[in-house]
C-alpha cells in the first residue's frame, strides 16, 4: 500500500494483516557526486513502485528518508534508528529499507530493521518498456527474500 489516503484507509480496514513496512532510502547531494546520488534515488523510487504493486495489501510503502549524503555517520543511524522505534512500536514486525548507497552496507549491523541494498542500474537513457521490464526483474529477485523473512518469522 502506498502513503496516499485511500491506501491508508484500506490498511486501517485491515491492519491485522500488514506486518510489513518498507522505507526507501534516498541520498541527496549536490557535490560532485549529484548525478550518482540522483541516480540512486531514482532507481530505489522506481523500484519502490513496483515492489509496492507486487506485495499491495501486504507491506506498506512509506514515502522516502531523504538525507544529506554529507551528514555525519552518527547522525545518519540515529535519525534511522527513530523511525525503526516508531515503526516497531506501531506493531510492525517486518521493517525493510530498501537503498542504493553502499554507505548503509557499512552501519547494517546497527540497524534493527533489514536492509535490502541493489547496486542503482542507469535507467536515464533506457527507454520506458525496457525500464519497466528491468525493474520487474529486480522485483521478482526481492521476492524470494521477502517470501523467506516471512517465513523465518512464522
Amino acid at each position: 500500500m502506498k502513503w496516499v489516503s485511500q491506501d491508508i484507509e484500506m490498511y486501517l480496514k485491515s491492519k491485522e494483516y500488514v506486518d510489513t513496512i518498507v522505507l526507501p532510502l534516498l541520498p541527496v547531494s549536490l557535490g560532485n557526486d549529484v548525478k550518482q546520488s540522483v541516480a540512486m534515488s531514482e532507481f530505489i523510487s522506481l523500484l519502490s513502485i513496483q515492489l509496492e504493486r507486487q506485495f499491495r495489501g501486504r507491506l506498506i510503502m512509506l514515502p522516502g528518508f531523504s538525507y544529506l549524503k554529507g551528514n555525519s555517520e552518527d547522525k545518519l543511524v540515529s535519525d534511522l534508528k527513530e523511525w525503526e522505534k516508531e515503526l516497531y512500536a506501531k506493531d510492525f514486525t517486518h521493517v525493510f529499507y530498501l537503498t542504493s548507497d553502499s554507505f548503509w552496507k557499512a552501519v547494517e549491523n546497527k540497524l534493527d530493521g533489514g536492509l535490502i541494498w541493489l547496486p542503482s542500474l542507469p535507467l536515464e537513457h533506457m527507454d520506458e518498456n525496457y525500464r519497466t521490464s528491468i525493474l520487474e526483474d529486480q522485483v521478482k529477485q526481492l521476492l524470494s527474500l521477502f517470501l523467506q523473512k516471512w517465513q523465518s518469522a512464522e
